[in-house]
């Protein structure tokens, strides 16, 4: 899972300024390294293994010149995670074009140890977007010296998307000096195009969420459908072309844990979810005849508005118990279990006033590996908690994610092969709900009844896209050596 964000400003204006800005505010999405591409006739490129504040300077935005900008901040899932892995990337011959991507190419090491070698291409990196680049640009070599320009990107898009296998959304730009995006067949790596209009004109954009367009003045226009793809000449509208056709089936761990609330994806309000999944979970709290707590607790962040409308739905006092320390990223996209095992107890620290002889209810969006949940309830306890009773606003996790969110293989989710009376137990509570699927999933559609599924795989086991249960090993596989 990764973050990026496109800007066609109007000719004359730089805009890698404005995109630093929204990277900072993707940068829950990835926090291994940044990179920003910009173009005025030719590429300009800056990325680095690290945050976003701490690489880019001023001498930077000087050099990053151009009305046409990619960014891009990564969490690796594939790969070594080293330097080169950093987007975007670019090529010069036969012609120019630069891209970035939020995604998993499930077929990734077929692309790279097979098909590719058989054209004489050499990937030079682990990262599953030069896949994507050379095989767009396979299809737009195809297509030079023929008109109109939609159609030639429509062709590369759909050369794309014959290769390259799995969930991605992708923004870039052609040395034409046009900007373009397109998403996955599936749709589930979400895309957003925003929209700026000003005295000079109209300026366009395309986001991993829509709260970066928030903090750079632009508006969330639409979303791109799955299998489309968009193209903006600076200074006209953006031409949308409908590549392919499939069952668009978002991913439901957007909602549940990975995206801002601030953010809308599909139209659909992530806080507003999130709201909606408390109110899921206080109602089968209530009729499953669970214990009953003296005050609900989150665990920061992204827990928090669940909790409260749980809360308020069980008519029980809602307080913060423990104190984040901003200075330590998502344990989540750690990019190793020893490093998630340092950084628990060193981001929460609790507040013990609001745990002292108390019954208290924590409540989480999800259990992974169950590190995090076992460290914050022994902290809970310590501080003092009579009982600790642990509320998930997902259900088990029991399968790992082929597309891009690098949870865990199969043997570390606590969950898989036990009851949930054994990972209550594992964890060290005193009880354990999870929110039930149909529940999480009802919740989420209400967000736009035009969706009719959601890619809920790491659930179920069952994945949206063919090939990607069979692939399933050789990125457990490749995963597992990136860590040690």
């Amino acid at each position: 899972m990764c973050g990026f964000l496109g800007i066609a400003g109007l000719v004359g204006r730089d805009v890698a300024p404005e995109l630093y800005e929204g990277l900072i505010a993707l940068q829950h999405r990835g926090q291994d390294a940044a990179g920003i591409l910009s173009f005025n006739g030719m590429f300009h490129l800056r990325k680095q293994n690290g945050m976003v504040r701490d690489i880019f300077r001023s001498q930077d935005m000087q050099r990053l010149r151009g009305n046409l900008a990619i960014g891009h901040v990564r969490y690796p899932t594939v790969g070594l995670g080293a330097q080169e892995d950093a987007q975007p990337f670019y090529m010069n011959f036969p012609f120019g074009v630069a891209m970035a991507h939020n995604g998993n190419l499930t077929n990734w090491v077929d692309l790279k140890a097979n098909q590719f070698p058989l054209d004489n291409i050499c990937l030079e990196s682990s990262c599953d977007v030069e896949a994507i680049l050379y095989a767009f640009a396979q299809g737009l070599l195809r297509t030079i010296g023929s008109d109109p320009l939609a159609d030639r990107i429509g062709a590369a898009v759909a050369a794309a998307f014959q290769r390259a296998k799995g969930a991605y959304s992708v923004c870039g730009i052609l040395s034409e000096g046009v900007m373009f995006a397109f998403r996955d067949p599936s749709g589930i790596k979400p895309c957003i195009v925003g929209r700026r209009e000003s005295e000079e004109g109209i300026e366009w954009a395309v986001a991993s969420e829509s709260v970066a367009f928030d903090v750079i003045g632009f508006e969330r226009f639409r979303d791109l459908r799955n299998g489309e793809a968009m193209v903006v000449v600076p200074g006209q509208d953006p031409i949308f072309i409908q590549v392919a056709e499939s069952a668009h089936t978002p991913c439901i761990f957007e909602l549940v844990y990975f995206a801002r609330p601030d953010s809308f994806l599909d139209k659909i309000s992530v806080y507003k979810s999130r709201r909606r999944f408390g109110e899921a979970l206080a109602a089968q709290w209530r009729s499953s005849g669970a214990p009953a707590p003296d005050v609900v607790i989150p665990i920061p962040d992204s827990a928090r508005d669940a909790a409260l409308s749980m809360a308020e739905a069980l008519g029980l006092p809602y307080r913060e118990g423990f104190i984040k320390n901003r200075y330590v990223g998502r344990t989540f996209i750690m990019p190793n279990q020893e490093e998630r095992q340092r950084s628990i107890r060193r981001k929460l620290n609790p507040i013990p006033l609001e745990f002292r002889g108390k019954n208290v209810l924590l409540v989480d969006d999800s259990i992974v590996r169950g590190n995090t949940s076992r460290k914050i309830i022994e902290v809970a306890r310590k501080a003092g908690a009579a009982k600790v009773y642990f509320a998930s606003t997902s259900p088990p996790l029991v399968a790992p994610c082929p597309y891009g969110i690098d949870m865990a293989t199969e043997k570390d989710f606590v969950a898989r092969g036990k009851t949930i009376d054994q990972v209550r137990e594992e964890i060290g509570a005193d009880y354990l709900m999870y929110l039930e699927l149909d529940r999480m999933l009802a919740a989420g559609r209400a967000g736009n009844d035009k969706i009719v599924n959601f890619c809920s795989g790491c659930f179920t086991g069952c994945y949206p896209t063919a090939d990607a249960a069979e692939h399933l090993a050789e990125l457990s596989a490749e995963r597992a050596a990136a860590r040690n």
